[in-house]
């Protein structure tokens, strides 16, 4: 019987390997290395029974995890309605050129179907050539902004966890 590529939800077991493929990839986009502790701050939110965060994994057919995409479900202002956030598409350099990643945007669509979203939307670095290239092959749509990002230092007391809704902080 001939194993072949697979895109399926992760699993707690799959958190070590996850954390690895998120620090190659912060690498890759040239970016400050996180904190230690990935795969333990990831694992509450990925597993808890209301997670509202989702990742694909991508398993090459020797049953490698080669890859991940990480969605959440957003809400649009300006069109009055949720769409998916694809926050990261990443793949492990060797498993690039095999046809995982469009196995993995369909795995993206096919969640947002399955949650009753009709959008997917993400980034991409401006440098990041050829994923400009594969994501203009999908026929997306790309428009250019600028991303921005401003620390914010925590109150006393409040450990990190965002209000819930209605609430305010004075």
């Amino acid at each position: 019987m001939e194993h072949t590529s697979v895109i399926r939800r992760a699993r707690v077991g799959d958190l070590p390997r996850l954390a690895e493929l998120v620090h190659e990839h912060v690498a890759y986009e040239k970016s400050a290395p996180r904190p230690p502790g990935l795969a333990e701050r990831l694992g509450p939110q990925l597993f808890a029974e209301d997670a509202r965060l989702w990742v694909l994994l991508a398993e090459t057919p020797d049953g490698t995890v080669a890859g991940y995409a990480a969605c959440s479900a957003e809400f649009s202002f300006w069109d009055a309605r949720h769409y998916l956030h694809m926050d990261c598409l990443y793949l492990a350099e060797a498993a690039r050129g095999h046809g995982l990643g469009a196995a993995l945007m369909d795995g993206v669509t096919g969640l947002a179907r399955e949650l009753g979203l009709d959008q997917v939307q993400w980034q991409t670095p401006d440098w990041n050539e050829g994923a400009i290239r594969f994501y203009d092959r999908l026929g997306a749509a790309g428009r250019p902004k600028q991303r921005y990002s401003l620390a914010v230092e925590p109150s006393r007391g409040q450990g990190g966890t965002p209000p819930g809704p209605g609430s305010a902080s004075r």
